[in-house]
């Protein structure tokens, strides 16, 4: 395929922008060089994106999984999953192709009158997808020094590692896993280990009897402990850790699951550190607040910056989901002539320009922007930052929308 012999370069280097807030990015359009293939290999491969778009009809990736637009449930087939990363790459090269670039640029203009335009998605590194799994990975991005990475460390430590958010994210996981396994087994596509499916139900209902309460009895009412707290049959975090690595077991072969496994290799390492902590309900209120107090504080102090664990605490307090951030076009950020203001830019790839994937789009976007955004402020820069979502969609009705304060745009790709 001509594809494969003029995009893989570019296709398959994980690069981005580095950007340096200190220093205004504002590039004229002839500091930039639009990348571009022959015209004659965008009319060829046209009529594939038509036929891509057809096959692929009611399916979009979500946060790097394929799914049914209709029902959001898992589709677990590699042909269309494949179909789909082709669709993606090939919309990739349309995006830098200097037509899509010159009508761009008009969008803008048009957008932003009285304002020279900036050219967004023309250098392939702002075309590759980049997968946000880590605060590292963020303030990489945005180029935070390392002294204010501290600042967003332990401001976000302070909140995601409260016993309420671990445990919730820690269910999370196994929630998702076992939703994921039912339709594996549903439709027939595989059978999933019975005895992994057997540890996820029992962990859950231990984390059910474990850690739940009547929460309508005030604490002076709730029983004292019924047993010494350092009986061998207190229930702790270790009893998770252990079904946990039953689990990875169980999972090893199974390459449906590989996000699940993956997740579960993460929580781990916060499983690993509050290990000797007590989550049995009957050692009375007073001790199990003191447990639960345990947990923040030693998770704290052990999670670091870098760490997947705390990243997916922080998705699981701002949007309920343990899923990791996916970016199918990573942007950058521009700033204005001033230097003083920001705009962080990002945007995905629709296969049809229908209302509901239009929002649904828009509303993936507002996670990976809102997050940048969050550790920006919380990294306490003085420059403000704005974001901008962008979706592309062949033959799509160029216009505006705004979704929380914030601007995004709908682009046609076509010839």
């Amino acid at each position: 395929m001509v594809l494969s012999k003029h995009a893989h370069n570019f296709f398959c280097k994980h690069l981005y922008l580095k950007i340096k807030p200190s220093r205004c990015l504002y590039h004229s359009l002839k500091e930039h060089q639009v990348e571009n293939l022959p015209s004659k290999w965008y009319e060829k491969e046209f009529p594939t994106l038509l036929k891509l778009t057809h096959l692929l009809k009611d399916l979009d990736l979500m946060d790097g999984n394929l799914v049914n637009i209709n029902d959001n449930a898992s589709v677990f087939d590699e042909n269309l999953l494949s179909k789909m990363q082709e669709f993606k790459s090939i919309v990739r090269t349309y995006i830098g192709y200097s037509e899509t670039q010159l009508s761009l640029k008009k969008e803008l203009m048009t957008a932003e009158p009285g304002l020279e335009p900036r050219l967004l998605f023309s250098k392939a590194s702002e075309r590759q997808p980049m997968t946000v799994n880590s605060l590292t990975k963020v303030c990489n991005f945005l180029d935070i020094s390392a002294q204010r990475r501290k600042e967003v460390r332990l401001s976000i430590t302070r909140q995601v590692t409260q016993h309420q958010i671990w445990a919730g994210a820690i269910e999370e996981t196994l929630k998702a896993l076992k939703s994921d396994m039912d339709v594996l087994n549903q439709r027939g596509v595989g059978k999933v280990d019975n005895i992994g499916q057997q540890v996820v139900v029992t962990c859950l209902k231990f984390l059910d009897t474990a850690t739940s309460y009547d929460a309508e009895s005030t604490s002076w009412m709730r029983p004292a402990p019924a047993k010494v707290i350092s009986s061998p049959t207190s229930q702790k975090w270790e009893d998770v850790l252990e079904m946990y690595n039953d689990l990875i077991s169980c999972l090893r072969d199974e390459k449906e699951l590989a996000f699940h496994l993956a997740k579960l290799e993460v929580m781990k390492e916060g499983l690993s550190q509050i290990k000797d902590v007590l989550i049995d309900k009957n050692i009375g209120y007073r001790e199990t607040r003191y447990q639960e107090s345990l947990v923040s504080k030693k998770l704290s102090k052990t999670l670091g910056h870098s760490s997947p664990c705390l990243f997916t605490l922080l998705l699981y307090y701002l949007y309920g989901s343990v899923k990791d951030i996916e970016v199918e076009l990573c942007g950058g950020v521009n700033c204005n002539e001033g230097g003083n203001k920001f705009c962080l830019y990002m945007g995905k790839i629709l296969i049809l320009d229908e209302e509901r994937m239009v929002w649904s789009g828009v509303k993936q976007l507002d996670r990976a922007l809102g997050l940048f955004k969050l550790v920006w402020e919380t990294s306490g820069m003085k420059e403000s930052l704005e974001v901008q979502g962008h979706l592309w969609c062949v033959g799509a009705e160029t216009r505006s929308l705004t979704y929380k304060g914030n601007m995004f745009f709908v682009h046609g790709i076509g010839l």
